[in-house]
């Protein structure tokens, strides 16, 4: 079990405060009492631990990074997790205790959650990419019946030129790199707006929104999908495309694969495939500028010591220009 502590500033970090003594009394002041048993889980962007309770199952309690979201779009997020699990789709939403989802003590906002088990999906395993296809058609189909009002959409506004700013507004480039990161982080915005030319006028939904293995649990019964803490709008291949790895011909074979369970309950937008190479390059940007920007909390330069290096940004100018010929090869087929 890991605390926060000051950063070198001298200026206390927000999660200082939420030591384990916090942790607990928070969960007695909705009638919830641990037993002492409290195990940090393995999350940066907000507190997570699992805690023993008395006379009961253990728990998830999350507490969530102050700043990042408005109590409305918690809220948003728990309203649309609660409605899959009304249509029995294997998704983990926050519990309601004394009628409410999201708490508040001493300052911390929190909720908590079933404690759910499982193993990493075989993604290799055509069945296992089919079957989880389905699942994500399921949730796509119940997201395609609302519109989030306080969440932002997942586009290169929000995932690209907004991150792209704060990097280059905030001196976390190297000087002797700072011309060729914004020459290349240019040129690569430039191929993401090409891509979605090539792609049109596509749908937006509610999304997981970060839909990778990490956040699949799979058991017997088939998988379960957990922290919809990054659903936003957006296009629904953003969920599918996380869930491939290898060279183009393996890719091709998971996406066949993927959408052979998918369409068994939604139709899929082929012009999406012009998004793939896009997204991924959006979300380097953004995993950059995220690390900057919690880079007060003590738990990520403990976490992520080769951020900041004049390597870790040498090696991101060669990524963007990787990205940028992938970017303009003709998209996988469906």
């Amino acid at each position: 079990m890991t605390t926060d502590t000051p950063d070198p500033s001298g200026v206390p970090h927000a999660y200082a405060a939420l030591g384990p003594d916090c942790v607990l009394d928070a969960l007695d002041s909705i009638g919830l009492y641990g037993d002492g048993r409290l195990l940090a889980l393995n999350s940066y962007e907000n507190r997570v631990y699992q805690v023993g309770i008395e006379d009961g199952k253990p728990l998830v309690a999350k507490f969530y990074r102050p700043g990042r979201w408005s109590d409305a779009a918690i809220l948003e997020e728990h309203a649309f997790v609660a409605e899959l699990a009304e249509r029995e789709i294997p998704v983990v939403p926050a519990l309601t205790v004394n009628g409410k989802t999201l708490h508040e003590y001493q300052g911390f906002r929190f909720s908590v959650f079933p404690r759910h088990g499982g193993r990493a999906p075989e993604l290799g395993d055509p069945a296992v990419l089919e079957w989880t296809g389905r699942f994500i058609a399921r949730i796509h189909e119940a997201g395609k019946l609302g519109v989030y009002q306080e969440r932002p959409a997942l586009d290169p506004a929000t995932f690209g030129t907004e991150p792209r700013d704060y990097l280059l507004a905030n001196n976390f480039i190297p000087a002797e790199l700072l011309a060729a990161y914004r020459s290349v982080i240019d040129q690569a915005l430039e191929g993401v707006q090409r891509c979605y030319d090539r792609a049109g006028d596509v749908s937006l939904l509610r999304l997981h929104g970060d839909c990778h293995g990490g956040n699949v649990l799979w058991t017997d019964a088939g998988p379960h999908f957990v922290d919809f803490d990054d659903s936003r709008m957006g296009p629904a291949i953003q969920d599918l495309w996380m869930m491939l790895s290898g060279e183009r011909h393996e890719q091709v074979r998971q996406m066949g694969d993927i959408l052979a369970g998918y369409e068994d309950f939604c139709d899929f937008d082929s012009r999406e495939m012009h998004l793939v190479e896009a997204l991924r390059t959006l979300r380097l940007i953004h995993y950059s500028a995220w690390i900057a920007r919690r880079w007060d909390d003590p738990a990520f330069p403990a976490a992520f010591p080769w951020f900041n290096t004049q390597r870790y940004w040498q090696d991101r100018v060669l990524e963007l220009r990787e990205q940028i010929a992938l970017m303009d090869e003709a998209p996988l087929p469906v």
